[in-house]
């Protein structure tokens, strides 16, 4: 592959514009030329803002296909991410795809299979794996600092913050509500954290209990209760294979005043850690039990607090590379899949009344 990547954004709404635009028109080696979305003045409008000179506008993600591409972000409601990706794959084009990896888990799983058919690569973007905490404390993890880590939580409480735009409380678009848009990061952050992706079985409970709200308080004003048709708080309890424990809890609106969102808690034989305020860790030493804070500033330079990039250019820098320089990307479409198969498990087993086993 040449130094000069040539990609493509399909669906151009808010996180095309929030996040992967601005991060990939900060990667030298990246040219935008091809854009599409079905509403076609919003491609347009992105087009302008970032496309190359001549860059091409679509309102079909197929004929955007046909053209030199070799590498397309998608950026759809989740039930579209299968087809889409799977479709780019198998056109000769790399692919990186908004979280959560698909709908369902048998789309995900034809998104993996057909990667490995076609020996392109694909990525899922979790960002949140490349924040300053969340890096710092994967070394610390590798390094044995916390030990066998054997509990885990994983957190993306909102108080009151559900999406009102787009499709978000659409669940045939979407899948679900809270779990399956904010808890999908949560759970890839710990599973990836404790670097444990073999689950034994999934207990889950899901409520709808103040989506039927009228004029209800809201940080994004007041939800239409007609519309609303996912949960509004979902949490899990995941018992993986060798015995470790996690508990996901996930909410947009909950009676809770502690909230925080794509935030873990480790509990390992030799330390601790969590992000409720800041990235903390904790552990015992000398018969004494010590707790440390992480500063992840500069420190003593006025107005200068050292971050150089956010975690969607890191994500950005290090997809680029792994494109450039033929490695595997961060975020592997297995792990992804592991994270698609517990969300699915939890949303069953709430269903159902009964605790989801895995094979």
């Amino acid at each position: 592959m040449s130094k000069t990547l040539k990609v493509a954004i399909v669906g151009c709404g808010g996180i095309a514009n929030g996040k992967h635009l601005p991060s990939l028109a900060q990667q030298l080696e990246v040219q935008l030329v091809a854009f599409c979305d079905i509403i076609e003045e919003r491609a347009q409008k992105a087009a302008a803002e970032y496309g190359v000179e001549g860059a091409k506008v679509f309102t079909d993600y197929r004929e955007l296909l046909k053209e030199d591409i070799d590498v397309v972000h998608v950026c759809t409601p989740n039930d579209s991410h299968a087809e889409i990706t799977v479709s780019s794959l198998e056109s000769g084009k790399h692919v990186m795809c908004e979280k959560p990896m698909a709908k369902t888990t048998e789309q995900a799983r034809q998104m993996l299979d057909a990667a490995k058919r076609t020996g392109k690569k694909l990525s899922i973007a979790y960002q949140n794996r490349f924040r300053s905490d969340s890096l710092y404390l994967k070394q610390l993890c590798e390094n044995g600092e916390l030990g066998d880590i054997y509990l885990g939580k994983a957190l993306a409480i909102r108080r009151r913050a559900v999406p009102t735009w787009g499709v978000f409380l659409d669940e045939e678009k979407q899948g679900g509500g809270p779990l399956i848009d904010i808890g999908t990061h949560a759970l890839d952050l710990t599973l990836w954290l404790m670097d444990n992706y073999e689950p034994k079985s999934v207990t889950g409970s899901v409520f709808h209990k103040l989506g039927s709200r009228e004029n209800a308080a809201n940080a994004f004003g007041p939800w239409n209760p007609e519309e609303f048709k996912v949960e509004d708080s979902a949490f899990g309890f995941i018992t993986m294979k060798n015995g470790a424990t996690i508990m996901l809890e996930s909410s947009w609106a909950l009676n809770v005043v502690e909230t925080g969102e794509a935030k873990t808690l480790l509990c390992g034989t030799e330390g601790g850690a969590d992000m409720k305020d800041g990235l903390r860790i904790n552990g015992e030493k000398l018969s004494r039990l010590y707790e440390t804070k992480v500063d992840f500033g500069s420190g003593g330079v006025a107005f200068f607090d050292g971050e150089q990039e956010t975690d969607a250019t890191r994500e950005a820098r290090a997809w680029v590379e792994a494109l450039l320089e033929d490695k595997e990307p961060l975020v592997k479409p297995e792990q992804a899949l592991v994270v698609t198969e517990i969300l699915e498990a939890i949303y069953t087993s709430a269903k159902t009344g009964k605790t989801v086993y895995f094979d």
